[in-house]
């Protein structure tokens, strides 16, 4: 899948990636400014959670869940890790055999604690307005 889009366009993009994600890991790549945690904020939405999505970065990981208390999705930020171990210190296998979505901002950290289905999302900023996705 291959989508320019706007920021006016958040929605369908994340109908989109919810329609067509194999599996529920989800690891968006793409540089600092890139829409990453914009478009999870849009996804989370979609799953009718009953909180505002934000990034977690001071917090590493931020937890989900609807209105009935039922968990729905686990957004990680991975940037701060100085070493890829320091996944486990939290707990992050725990977090990967939940039946959550389980949503990744710089996944790159973490290379060998990655699902081998995790599906790959790369954001691209095409200009001030404009990005590209593939998936």
């Amino acid at each position: 899948m291959n989508i320019i889009y706007s920021e006016n366009q958040l929605k369908e993009v994340a109908e989109e990636i919810l329609r067509n994600a194999p599996n529920k890991f989800l690891a968006f790549n793409g540089e600092m400014g890139a829409g990453k945690t914009t478009l999870i904020k849009e996804i989370v939405k979609l799953l009718d959670v009953k909180d505002i999505a934000n990034s977690p970065t001071f917090g590493i990981v931020n937890e989900y869940e609807n209105i009935e208390g039922e968990l729905i999705a686990y957004h990680f930020d991975f940037y701060r890790l100085n070493d890829e171990n320091e996944a486990l210190d939290f707990g992050l296998e725990d977090y990967l055999n939940s039946k959550a979505w389980i949503l990744m901002e710089w996944p790159e950290k973490i290379p060998s604690y990655l699902p081998e289905d995790t599906t790959q999302i790369t954001i691209e900023i095409i200009d001030t307005t404009n990005r590209q996705l593939v998936m």
